[in-house]
Parts: C-alpha cells; sequence; structure tokens
C-alpha cells in the first residue's frame, strides 16, 4: 500500500517548498515471536531469518520470557523517555527480551544520536533478543498524524497502537507486551485502552534479584528546604541563548572549554580569542563563577573587572573536602539545602524527548538555561551584581593581574560517566532498613568534578568500592549536580581495578574487539602471505623494493612495527634514502567495521603493563608489523639527498619489503660505535645516522625547539606485573637518527596531500603561546639573570641553548620540562578550516605537518594514508571521507580527544605503579621547586621523573610560608628561609599508609613528599622525625624479606601446604 507523505520546509534562500514522499504500509511484518503461528510470521522467519547461536534473527523474541505477578509472561516496549534517560540500565545484560518500535527509534535519531547507535547496538547482539517492531511501515499501526495533534502527541500514540495490536497478536500464545513509560499522559492513555503499562521503577521491581538497577534510574529532582536552610540561595540563572548569541557577535562575551586546573579543583579557565584576535587565557575561580559547569563544558563568560582578577598564584586543593573550603571568591561557606528524591522532572541540561510528568517542566535548548534576564540584584543579600568589563578592554599587560571570569551560559555539555566511591567524610545520621535508599554524596575519581549527589540501596556495598555514576541533571537549586549509580567496578586499591577505573576515566575503549570487527580481517588469519597478483604487483599499482637492505630499529620488545628504513649511495654521489611504513589501508577498508572501530578508538594507548591496540592483534603485531625475515606490505617514501641533506626529488610508492633486521635502539647503536662491523645494514645506519644530524642542525636553525620531558620506565616482575624497579627512559643516538627521517617523511607527505586536496587534508599544528604563558618562568629567571626570547621559535631555542647554569648541569634540561608546559597542544585539524599562515607547527618550525608514520596505532596516519594513494594513483576510489571538510573536521576532533586521552591514561598508569613500587619505602632525593603554589611547591625528582607537592599548611596548622608576590616565592614567616622555582631541595618520598577509603583526594594510597633541605621551621622535618621515618622504613624492609624467605621455604620444602594457603 502506498501513501504520499508531505511536508513544507524553507530552503536555505529562505524560499518555501513543498516536498512529498513516497511512504509504503505492508502487511508482511513479523512480529517478532520466535513460535508465532502467524502465517506472515512463519514465512518471514523461514524466507529472511538466519540462525547465530541457535536464535532466529528474523524472531529472536523467546518463547519462554521474564515472568511477572502482574503481567504473566511479558515482552518490554519502551518509550522514547525511558531510553533516553533510562539507556544505562538497558545495557543491562539482564534486561532482554525487548520490542523497539520504529517509531522511538526515529525519535531516538532526531533526539540523541548515541543513545540512538547504543540502542542499535543492543539490537546487533543476538544474545539479548531485542527486536525492531516496523509500526511505522505496518499497514494496521500506522497512524496519520490528526489535525491539531503535535507531533509528540502522534508519536505516543502511534506507540500506544503499536502495543495495542502486539497485544491482541499475541494473545494466542499468553505473552504480554507493556508499554514502560514515565510519560504520564501516555501511561493514563494506554491504561485506558486496556493495554499493559507501567513505569519505569515498576518494570525494575519485577528484577527484585538485581535491587541495583532501582539506583540506577537517572530521574531525580531537587526538594527545596531554602525555609529550613536560608543560606544557600542557589547559582545565577544562565542568559537565553539569544542573550548568549548577541553577546557573543559583539565581542561582550567570550567562548571556550573549561579546564580544570589538576592541583585545584575550584580554579578553572579557558582560551578564548579576543575582539583583538589575540587568544588569552581568563580564569574561572570558585563554584559561584563556575556556575554548574563542568570539566570539558563548552561555555559562555563575562569578564570581571580588574578589581576581581587573580594577583597570586592558586592554592593546592587535592585532599580538602569542599563542604569545608572557603569558596574562591571569599564568601561564607554554604550548606548544601537539598535532598534527591525519586521523581521524574530534573532536566538543565538532560537530553529528553520531554517531560510531562508530574512536577516537571518541559526542558530548554541542550546546554543553555530557559530565557531569564540575569536578576539586577545578588540573590544573596540584594547587593548589586558586580561590573562586568569589555574583553576589548583587555591587553597583554598583566601587571594588574590576570583576567577572570563568570559563566553565563553552556553551549554544549561534556557530561559522561565517571568512577567514584562515597565520600569518606558522610555519615548517615538515623536508623534505616538495610534496603531503603539514601541520598548520598559521592567523589568521581577525577577531582576536577565536583561531588555527585546520588540516591542507593546498597550503601554498605558501595563502601570501600569503585563504581560508576552518571550526573543526570544540576538544578540552580543544587549545590552539587545529581546523578545515578551505574554499576559496580571492584575493591579499591586493587590493581586490575585501579587500571580499569583510570581506561573509564580517561575514556579509552578497551573492550574486546567485537565478532564483526574480526570478521574484516583476512581469512587466511596468520598464515597470510604475498601474493603478487591479489596484491597489485603485477599490476603495476605496487613496487617490489624486497631486494633493499631494509632495517627497523624499535624499543626493545616491540613488536608492531610500524617504519623501517634504507639507504645507500647513488651513481651520481647523491644518497637514496627510503622510509617504509606498514600499509594498513591494504587490510583496513573505508567503512568497513573494523574501520569504523579504529576511527572510534583513534589510537593505541600504552600503559605499564599491558596496551590497548587501536586495531586487533592479528593485524597489530602480525600482518601489518615490518617484522624482519617475511615479505611485508608497505607505504615507501623515498628521497634523493644531496651530501648536505638536502631533498633533490621525493616519490611515494604503495611496495613490498623483505626488511633484513628488526633492531633496538641499542642494538643499532652498537652497531655504529663497533668499528669492527661492516656490514651493509650497519654500513646503511651510519650513513642515515651521518644525514640525520644534517638534518637536525638545519631544523635547529631554522628554530625547531628541544623540549624535554621526565619520563619513566619500569621494570616489571614476570607473574605479578608489580613493580621492581624505576628509572628514567635513556634516550640514545639512534633515537634521534629515526625521529629525523619520520619528521621528514610526515613533512614531505603533508605537503603532497595538501597539494591534491587543499580543502580536505588531515593535517596537524601547533599554535604559538601566548607570551603571558611565560610570565611566572621569566619572573623566577631574572634572579639567575636569564630571559627568554619569546618572540619566535627560534629566538626562543636560542635563549634556552644559552640558559645554562655551570653550577647546576641539571638546570638547563629542568628550564626545558618547564617551557614544555608553557606550550600549547598540538592538534589535527582539516585544511579547508584555516588559513595556510595557521598551518605551522611551533615546535617543529615547520610551515606543514601532519602524522603518516604510525598508522598501526593511529588513525589520523590512516587518514593520511588513504590522501596519499588518492594523491598518487588516479584510478584510487575513495568517498567523501577524504573530501568533505565536516567529516574530516569533525574526525579531527575526535583524533584530538582520542590522544590527549591516551597521553593522560599513561600518566595515570605511570602514578599508580609509582604509588605500587613506593609503597612500604622511604626514600630521600633531591629535587628541583617546579611551580609555586599558595600552599606549597611541586617538587621533581630527576632521578625517579617523578613529581609531587610539599605542603606549607594543612587541615590542622596553620601556613607556615607567605607568598610574595613580587619574586613569585614562597617566605618563611621568620624571613630566613625561601622556595622558589628551580630551587634545589631535599625530600623524603613516601607512600602515605592511610586505608585508601580515607584519601578524599581519589581514595589511592597517594605518594607524599616531607621537605628535609633547607630546614624552615614548622615544615621540614627534624633530625629525630627522620631518624625514625628511617627505622620504620627499615623494620618494614627486614619484614618483608622475611615473607619473602618463608614463601620460598614453603615453595621449596612444602608444596603439599600450597594448596591450602
Amino acid at each position: 500500500m502506498l501513501r504520499n507523505k508531505s511536508f513544507v520546509k524553507r530552503t536555505r534562500k529562505g524560499n518555501v517548498v513543498r516536498t512529498v514522499k513516497e511512504h509504503y504500509l505492508r502487511d508482511d511484518i513479523s512480529c517478532g515471536y520466535e513460535n508465532c503461528t502467524n502465517v506472515v510470521c512463519e514465512k518471514t522467519r523461514a524466507e529472511t531469518g538466519s540462525q547465530v547461536s541457535g536464535i532466529n534473527t528474523a524472531a529472536p523474541l523467546s518463547s519462554v520470557p521474564r515472568n511477572s505477578v502482574a503481567w504473566g509472561p511479558h515482552y518490554l516496549v519502551p518509550d522514547t523517555n525511558a531510553f533516553v534517560n533510562q539507556i544505562d540500565i538497558f545495557e543491562r545484560p539482564i534486561i532482554n527480551n525487548v520490542i523497539v518500535l520504529s517509531t522511538v527509534l526515529d525519535e531516538l535519531r532526531g533526539l540523541s544520536i548515541a543513545v540512538y547507535n547504543r540502542v542499535r547496538t543492543i539490537v546487533k547482539d543476538s544474545d539479548r533478543r531485542w527486536f525492531v517492531f516496523s509500526n511505522e511501515h505496518h499497514r494496521e499501526t500506522f497512524v496519520d498524524r490528526q489535525s491539531n495533534e503535535s507531533p509528540n502527541d502522534r508519536n505516543d500514540r502511534s506507540i500506544r497502537v503499536a502495543v495495542k495490536w502486539l497485544t491482541t497478536h499475541l494473545d494466542g500464545a499468553s505473552i504480554a507486551p507493556v508499554l514502560v513509560t514515565n510519560d504520564e499522559d501516555n501511561l493514563r492513555k494506554a491504561r485506558d485502552h486496556g493495554i499493559h503499562a507501567c513505569r519505569m521503577d515498576e518494570c525494575l521491581r519485577v528484577y527484585s534479584e538485581h535491587p541495583e538497577l532501582l539506583d540506577m534510574m537517572g530521574s531525580v529532582t531537587i526538594q527545596d528546604r531554602s525555609a529550613a536552610d536560608p543560606s544557600w540561595s542557589g547559582y545565577s540563572d544562565y542568559m537565553s541563548s539569544v542573550q548568549v548569541q548577541a553577546g557573543l557577535k559583539s565581542g561582550i562575551l567570550l567562548q571556550g572549554t573549561l579546564q580544570i586546573a589538576p592541583y585545584n579543583y575550584l580554579e578553572g579557565s579557558i582560551y578564548a580569542t579576543f575582539p583583538d584576535g589575540k587568544e588569552r587565557r581568563v580564569l574561572v575561580l570558585g563554584r559561584e563563577n563556575m556556575n554548574r559547569a563542568i570539566q570539558g563544558d563548552k561555555i559562555v563568560v563575562q569578564v570581571l573587572p580588574k578589581s576581581k582578577w587573580r594577583v597570586a598564584p592558586s592554592a593546592a586543593l587535592v585532599d580538602e573536602d569542599e563542604d569545608v573550603v572557603p569558596d574562591i571568591n571569599a564568601k561564607p561557606t554554604l550548606t548544601d539545602s537539598s535532598s534527591v528524591v525519586p521523581g521524574a522532572g530534573a532536566e538543565d541540561g538532560n537530553t529528553r524527548k520531554r517531560a510531562r510528568t508530574s512536577g516537571g517542566k518541559k526542558p530548554s535548548a541542550v546546554g543553555v538555561a530557559p530565557a531569564v534576564e540575569p536578576d539586577s540584584s545578588n540573590q544573596d543579600g540584594g547587593s548589586a551584581e558586580p561590573e562586568f568589563i569589555n574583553p576589548a578592554s583587555v591587553g597583554d599587560d598583566l601587571s594588574e593581574g590576570e583576567p577572570t571570569g563568570r559563566v553565563v551560559g553552556v553551549v554544549r555539555r561534556n557530561w559522561r560517566s565517571y568512577c567514584a566511591f562515597l565520600d569518606p567524610n558522610f555519615t548517615h545520621k538515623g536508623a534505616r532498613a538495610s534496603n531503603a535508599p539514601i541520598n548520598v554524596s559521592v567523589l568521581a575519581m577525577d577531582r576536577r568534578v565536583p561531588k555527585i549527589k546520588i540516591r542507593t540501596r546498597q550503601l554498605d556495598v558501595l563502601s570501600g568500592q569503585r563504581f560508576v555514576v552518571a550526573i543526570d541533571s544540576w538544578p540552580k537549586e543544587s549545590r552539587y549536580p545529581l546523578g545515578h549509580f551505574v554499576r559496580a567496578l571492584g575493591d579499591a586499591g586493587d590493581k586490575a581495578t585501579e587500571t580499569e577505573v583510570l581506561l573509564l576515566e580517561h575514556d579509552v575503549p578497551f573492550l574486546p574487539f567485537t565478532q564483526n570487527v574480526r570478521a574484516d580481517l583476512p581469512a587466511e588469519g596468520a598464515s597470510w602471505v604475498f601474493d603478487p597478483v591479489r596484491d597489485q604487483l603485477t599490476c603495476g599499482k605496487r613496487q617490489d623494493l624486497r631486494d633493499l637492505d631494509v632495517c627497523s630499529i624499535d624499543p626493545p620488545g616491540c613488536t608492531d612495527i610500524d617504519d623501517a628504513l634504507h639507504a645507500f649511495v647513488l651513481p651520481n654521489g647523491n644518497f637514496q634514502v627510503g622510509v617504509h611504513i606498514a600499509d594498513v589501508t591494504n587490510f583496513v577498508k573505508p567503512n568497513t567495521a573494523m574501520d569504523k572501530e579504529a576511527a572510534y578508538r583513534s589510537t593505541t594507548v600504552y600503559l605499564v603493563d599491558k596496551r590497548i591496540d587501536m586495531l586487533p592483534e592479528l593485524l597489530g603485531t602480525n600482518l601489518c608489523s615490518l617484522m624482519s625475515k617475511v615479505d611485508r606490505l608497505a607505504f615507501s617514501c623515498i628521497w634523493e639527498l644531496d651530501s648536505e641533506a638536502n631533498v633533490v626529488d621525493v616519490t611515494f610508492h604503495k611496495s613490498v619489503i623483505h626488511s633484513k633486521a628488526s633492531l633496538s635502539y641499542e642494538e643499532a647503536q652498537t652497531r655504529i660505535d663497533d668499528p669492527a662491523m661492516k656490514d651493509s645494514i650497519t654500513n646503511n645506519i651510519r650513513l642515515l645516522n651521518s644525514l640525520a644530524k644534517k638534518l637536525r642542525k638545519r631544523r635547529m636553525d631554522a628554530g625547531a625547539l628541544t623540549l624535554s620531558s621526565p619520563e619513566v620506565r619500569f621494570r616489571l616482575e614476570n607473574d605479578s606485573q608489580d613493580p621492581v624497579d624505576v628509572e628514567m627512559k635513556a634516550l640514545k643516538e639512534t633515537n634521534a637518527l629515526v625521529e629525523e627521517f619520520m619528521l621528514l617523511a610526515n613533512i614531505s607527505v603533508a605537503q603532497k596531500i595538501y597539494e591534491n586536496f587543499p580543502d580536505s587534508a588531515l593535517l596537524r599544528r601547533h599554535p604559538e603561546p601566548p607570551a603571558q604563558n611565560f610570565d611566572n618562568l621569566q619572573h623566577a629567571l631574572k634572579p639567575l639573570d636569564i630571559q627568554l626570547e619569546t618572540g619566535s621559535s627560534l629566538a626562543l631555542a636560542q635563549s634556552l641553548d644559552r640558559a645554562v647554569l655551570s653550577t647546576d648541569p641539571y638546570f638547563n634540561n629542568l628550564l626545558r620540562i618547564l617551557t614544555t608546559r608553557c606550550m600549547m597542544q598540538a592538534q589535527y585539524f582539516c585544511s579547508g578550516l584555516l588559513t595556510p599562515e595557521e598551518f605551522r607547527h611551533y615546535g617543529l618550525a615547520s610551515p606543514i605537518y601532519t602524522h603518516f608514520t604510525s598508522p598501526i596505532r593511529r588513525y589520523a596516519d590512516v587518514m593520511v594514508h588513504r590522501l596519499l594513494h588518492a594523491s598518487i594513483d588516479r584510478d584510487a576510489v575513495y568517498g567523501s571521507e577524504l573530501t568533505d571538510k565536516t567529516k574530516m573536521n569533525e574526525q579531527c576532533d575526535i583524533l584530538n580527544h582520542r590522544h590527549r586521552m591516551a597521553q593522560q591514561a599513561g600518566r595515570s598508569s605511570v602514578e599508580l605503579y609509582t604509588n605500587l613500587f613506593f609503597k612500604g619505602k622511604t626514600v630521600e632525593e633531591p629535587g628541583y621547586v617546579t611551580q609555586i603554589l599558595q600552599n606549597g611547591f611541586s617538587v621533581l625528582i630527576p632521578s625517579y621523573g617523578i613529581e609531587g607537592i610539599v605542603y606549607t599548611t594543612s587541615k590542622d596548622s596553620a601556613a607556615v610560608m607567605d607568598y610574595e608576590k613580587e619574586s613569585h616565592t614562597l617566605i618563611s614567616l621568620d624571613k630566613q628561609a625561601t622556595i622558589g622555582l628551580f630551587q634545589r631541595v631535599r625530600v623524603v618520598l613516601q607512600v602515605d599508609d592511610k586505608p585508601v577509603s580515607a584519601n578524599v583526594s581519589s581514595m589511592r594510597r597517594k605518594l607524599s613528599l616531607q621537605l628535609i633541605q633547607p630546614q624552615i621551621s614548622g615544615l621540614s622535618l627534624t633530625a629525630e622525625q627522620l631518624k625514625a621515618l628511617r627505622a620504620a622504613a627499615n623494620a618494614n624492609a627486614r619484614s618483608s624479606k622475611q615473607d619473602d624467605e618463608k614463601i620460598v621455604e614453603m615453595v621449596t620444602k612444602h608444596p603439599e601446604q600450597i594448596r591450602s594457603v
């Protein structure tokens, strides 16, 4: 049956046109029940279904679904709101036999593509027995929109009609479809029509063996207690979307992404473009000014007057309970006056179809509160609102302080699931039933996120555990955001649990590759071998370079070998040098399941004890890896270089190579240094090394920066994977050799793809840092008579080279570490969205740059390989993903996010293993001051590459040092001692012995530093304290050694006792 659907729309030019679409209605659509005796359903199962794990994909609904007293055997039919608000619950494996209506899917696609994709993923899992019923195309369930009926009301009626038809259709099987909705109007009308319907909480009570499901309900609201607690009057209203847009357009408002300081959860900042075109930092200090914005939110701020600008550094707030910390804005501490109660009416940032439940109100646009004019008086007591200044009046002179601002709107929320633990300071007053719900505060592992209030029945179970929570809303009446429990992770302090936590916290996809992804691997598996015909050598699309003396140089134990090199002298006296990169795109085809998964993961993540691969292991460590002694496919960049390493010519080829040797950096260095070794591979490495030195000198002369960062290497015990040693990574000459040719390849490829794809090339830029980033560093260098020239990368590089102290050989390296922290973040971008002047990579002093050399572990390189292939092969077939600027820019955003998260996950893994290594140890080491805070200072320990804070105050004692702005130092109260940047100190390293449940900062045992030298009264350890620490450490060491000896004796002499132990 054919129907026509017509509607009008406005074109970009403003014209109104009528569009007519054909809508087909069918009578051959199955109900999805596996034993349905209807002729149509039987025919559909026979003709279109396939068996997966014994389940017919055309009819996956079980004949024995869950039974309940109210409905008997039943299937669940959730409406749109149920999925939007409770998708975490529906993802639990216990929720099966669910019918998803096409009406609901269509609404989800428009409301939240993320939730839509999560539902589609569940439907694809045959074990879950979910079924999509196409009610919009079924002759008996399609409904027309009636006059004066809103689209929402029409869709609700369509859902009820579909459930009514399913009820009649399945009546003979004695299985009841049950509509799940929290929409009171929809619920009432369904029951009036004889349809089984329930609220979400009623549905979950059927799963009595899983009480945690009720904790996962995200619908909460605020019960106002302002009468009982008048000290908290709520946050300020946001500006309306119209006001925000007008303010941004006029330059009165600034926009940026909120970043919270790692050492102070009450200090945020954004980088925003001011009316003069310059990018500057604006601080957002305190919860009141943050105004319900959370780490990562895209926000709009007004700049506060100069009297409110910051003139002193921030304090370190890590362990402190936020409820007892005075707000940065010097207002009295306010206590929370709200409580969490069940309901369904809260919004403010939560995407919903609508909220028609009792007590609810319709949501505003995502991330922007209802259009309310900011009140002219402060809600605290009627005093005038503080003035705001025009950003155009802000210049580069920051002698009056650093600009601060207040959030007046949120453009886009960055809410996600958070790993958390119960607030150790929480105490429940009064008796309660064991399963009674209770309101509790939880702390996110990421201390940049505020406390979250949830309601739980599992208080005793969750104590001492890590678990996941999600934020649902943050109404202005609540001091903290409201959320719900998602799932438990495990015991705090357990190594496996902590590793899973850091992966979740840094948004690292780590689940095993799905069967769909693995289906895209070569059918031959590990037996795959190069085939000249299949792999296009015979037809001339690939060059045979197997006769070249190619070798790879990588870290020891590397199995995912991305790159290899060769070099030899040409007859004309010049040199041929080749960089050969794994041809990953030969195996990862566009738009396949594997390609989509790689695009989603974006990068391989390296932790201390394991690696989270971007590609399945068969590719990453075998078929794509350029291991020696086997034929492997490559993408080759081959130059002709003259004697001064200038590029005479460059060509690019798909190729096949046969690496002659897979060397570590140390093995390659040995070949260079040993004059007795004169084989062809060694001679080629020496030639590459001599050319690399010339390339490096030319880069340095152009202004490339040699920066530094402390990198740590752990030696792990084979069985337990516990750290047994920690050391700084040592770099060799061969590291620089490989680096130079990888950089040259990336630059050459960037030039080629930009030449052929000027509007959609994927490039990488490194913006020039604002001069203000160096202010504190410059201040600290003045007493040393050292000045950093920041006008250009060349000037900075030259001034860094001159910054040497004869009395301290480590000083220059430390200065480069601190200079690195002043840099902006490098980022991927689409060439069509920026001017060529903005392409520049500041750190490399290169006008253009990209990533080409690591496609096994970076998806950016996969995209660049496809661009390069299309640039050199006119017959190459490619889609819009290489030419669409919008798609390319969206992928760049994902790449930047994943790259940043992977870096942070690696650092967190190092922190975790550092704490494990130092557990039970007391170590005395020299260090250097790297940051000055109001209540402490950071110290870097060069021998371990570890950094920590020495606090100059505590909860139980007054400050023993004061901050002096002019010198940017901390001065003791008796004026006899100072602490400043670059100062050499001596500290004791320990992991605190507090139970994990007592650490407010993250509930992890933490590395603590205590000062030994210089001696500062009230801060440094006394001789007696130091002696006691050493004695305790020796006792622990003896005890540990005795325990080890007992275990060894038991294993060797009494193996029969091992099982019982």
